[in-house]
């Protein structure tokens, strides 16, 4: 029997007549992978708000657009506890449609939007009384709490509330970097769709071709192969260097 190619790319699509990309493995891998390297660094939870940390714990992507929002946190403890906090409307889908989150642990978030809210009206505080609510629930209230990046109100708020914070980007880099087979086969694929775009660009290179023109032909060639999420483009190859980054389930 041939082995299996060690980066296969199967295809865009889920089957049910071959094994490609097994999610709900996938989602497994990586709650262990966040828990040992928690264990590993003595914290008692991670407490998240890169959109990228966020979509490795819990599995739940909303959009491109939330990326520099700050709206967003998810809450992972070392006792097993997942919680994401996300929009309103966002968090009534995640408990409709991700059956591997706990329906209440789906909650309306409390965020400033980056200022957008002003200081008394008292979000961070209610935001870190939340969080520091749920850390006494699963039983870490006092233990060290790893967060990637916040909010600097945030930040002090946490202290304020004497919550002992600890840098857990690291502790989710650490993580990160040891690759599943669900997640080398997403990279894989993720690498054949850019592929196939530059192919597209290639082709589409003349005189006279805009820069704005190519990135809109390797946007609308991304999307027609079902990219969940934005690519982002710097520079087409009709001005220089290009560089297409497509976001997969594989971060």
């Amino acid at each position: 029997m041939p082995d299996r190619p060690l980066a296969p790319a199967p295809g865009r699509m889920n089957v049910d007549f071959e094994e490609r990309i097994d999610f709900a493995r996938l989602r497994r891998y990586r709650l262990d992978r966040a828990k040992q390297a928690m264990e590993q660094s003595g914290l008692g939870a991670l407490l998240v708000f890169d959109n990228n940390n966020i979509r490795y714990l819990t599995g739940v992507a909303i959009g491109e657009w939330t990326r520099d929002k700050l709206c967003r946190y998810a809450l992972y403890t070392r006792t097993g506890e997942l919680v994401l906090w996300d929009f309103g409307s966002a968090a009534v889908h995640h408990r409709l449609y991700c059956p591997w989150l706990k329906p209440e642990n789906c909650i309306a978030s409390y965020t400033t939007m980056r200022g957008a809210a002003p200081p008394a009206s008292g979000l961070t505080a209610r935001q870190v009384a939340e969080i520091k609510d749920r850390l006494k629930q699963a039983g870490v209230g006092n233990e060290p709490v790893g967060v990637d990046f916040a909010e600097v109100p945030t930040f002090f708020e946490l202290q304020k509330q004497q919550i002992d914070i600890r840098d857990g980007q690291q502790v989710m880099l650490d993580a990160r970097q040891l690759k599943s087979k669900d997640e080398i086969a997403l990279l894989s694929t993720a690498a054949a769709m850019v592929d196939g775009t530059y192919a597209d660009i290639a082709e589409a290179l003349r005189p006279g071709v805009r820069e704005n023109e190519i990135v809109a032909l390797a946007n609308k060639r991304l999307y027609e192969m079902a990219r969940t999420t934005s690519s982002r483009s710097t520079r087409s190859p009709a001005s220089g260097a290009t560089r297409t980054r497509t976001t997969s389930p594989t971060a």
